[in-house]
């Protein structure tokens, strides 16, 4: 019983795997349309272990294991990496799937992409802004808001409390 939980634990920590990103090669940090643009080197620089290996080469968290799981303040998530904009407490949502869920993005902030990675076909969500992976997003949420669900990976956003 117990080689088949390490299994499947090790199964989803690597489903959310694929490969690694193709280092930019601009030594621009911001683009025209907004868009951040930094090599591999300066995101690692700049993030956390964990976060770079989240945000930049796809990985995941372990189920239960992130910060923002059962937080539910008022405020809104940004983007670890850059601050953009994502989600608002508003829509997040207990799931119970072990990673913190929202039943909306906001608007233009986050973009979507085909995973087929692992035989499996998925919807990757990355932050529209610089491109860092935050989870994907299924269509099991609640049925009374959108019916979706944006699992995302603590370490990929950061949260800001609402002004008291």
């Amino acid at each position: 019983m117990k080689k088949l939980m390490i299994l499947l634990l090790l199964t989803v920590v690597y489903s959310c795997q694929s490969q690694r990103k193709e280092e930019v090669t601009t030594s621009s940090t911001t683009a025209s349309k907004g868009k951040i643009l930094k090599t591999e080197a300066q995101w690692k620089k700049e993030l956390s272990a964990e976060q770079y290996r989240v945000l930049r080469e796809k990985g995941t968290e372990m189920p239960h294991t992130g910060e923002y799981v059962n937080t539910f303040e008022k405020g809104y998530y940004a983007c670890a990496a850059c601050g953009n904009k994502l989600f608002d407490s508003e829509s997040k949502f207990k799931s119970d799937c072990g990673w913190p869920s929202f039943d909306t993005a906001i608007k233009g902030s986050v973009d979507y992409h085909q995973d087929n990675t692992l035989g499996m076909s998925r919807t990757e969500v990355t932050c529209a802004k610089c491109g860092g992976h935050l989870g994907h997003v299924f269509d099991d949420g609640p049925q009374e808001t959108t019916g979706q669900r944006y699992c995302t990976n603590s370490v990929s956003v950061k949260f800001i409390p609402q002004k008291k």
